[in-house]
C-alpha cells in the first residue's frame, strides 16, 4: 500500500517536483507509518474506532506506569504491515513530557528509529 509522504515540521501532505501528491518510498516509508501509528488516538480512526493508542482512556493525565506506555507504543509500531518487532526506550518521563524512541525492524531487514516528542 502506498503512503502519502508527510512534511516532517506539520504532519501535512507534501507535493512532489511536479506540483503532485507525494508519495513516500521505503525504507522512509514504514518509518512514517510507525509514527503515524504512534501518534494514532483511540477511536480518531472513523474506518477503524479500535485502531490507535488508548491516550485519552488511559494516559493523558493518568500517569500510567512507564511500562504500560512502552507497551503502547510497541502495540502500535507492530500494527503497521511489515513491522516484525519493535522497542521503545524512554529517555525522560517529568513534568508531564515523555522523550524516547521506537526503534524497529521491518521484513525486509530494514531498522528505522521515530522519536518520541510529547
Amino acid at each position: 500500500m502506498k503512503t502519502l509522504l508527510l512534511d516532517n515540521t506539520l504532519w501535512d501532505l507534501c507535493t512532489d517536483a511536479a506540483g503532485n501528491i507525494a508519495v513516500a518510498q521505503a525504507p522512509y516509508q514504514r518509518a512514517q507509518d510507525v509514527a503515524s501509528a504512534i501518534k494514532l488516538f483511540l477511536s480518531e480512526l472513523w474506518y477503524d474506532t479500535n485502531s490507535g493508542v488508548p491516550y485519552f482512556q488511559e494516559i493523558l493525565g493518568k500517569a500510567p506506569p512507564i511500562q504500560l506506555f512502552k507497551d503502547y507504543m510497541v502495540a502500535a509500531a507492530l500494527t503497521v504491515d511489515g513491522v516484525v518487532n519493535a522497542v521503545c526506550v524512554i529517555e525522560s518521563f517529568q513534568d508531564r513530557v515523555v522523550t524516547g524512541a521506537v526503534t524497529f525492524n521491518d521484513v525486509d531487514g530494514n531498522s528505522g528509529t521515530v522519536a518520541i516528542a510529547a
